[in-house]
């Protein structure tokens, strides 16, 4: 799976990696400052702005995911992973580390 593609000399990053990216950043958002905001502090408010835009996410990471696994770029085993990865804090990153990082292309 390319993950970075060619865009006249410089690299872009996939929507696959960017979702994972943006996922990974509000499931910490969301566990470990919102949530303790609203049961330490009681304060729920950002659980009520964070909760849906990382629920939008986490749906749009596994979409992708499965997307990624119906075009033939994934097969079944990588895809389960995948999406199993979307459910830990980090989980997308290190599922992209760990399976499908490959080194830009050399130019």
């Amino acid at each position: 799976m390319r993950l970075f593609q060619a865009n006249g000399g410089g690299e872009r990053m996939s929507l696959f990696k960017i979702s994972g990216i943006l996922e990974t950043m509000s499931t910490i958002s969301l566990f470990f400052i919102a949530m303790p905001l609203k049961y330490i502090g009681g304060n729920e408010i950002l659980v009520k702005v964070i909760g849906p835009i990382h629920g939008f996410l986490f749906v749009l990471y596994c979409a992708l995911v499965w997307w990624e696994q119906h075009k033939g770029r994934m097969d079944s085993s990588l895809a389960i992973k995948g999406m199993l990865a979307a459910i830990p804090p980090g989980g997308p990153i290190w599922f992209d580390r760990k399976y499908l990082s490959e080194k830009p292309p050399a130019e």
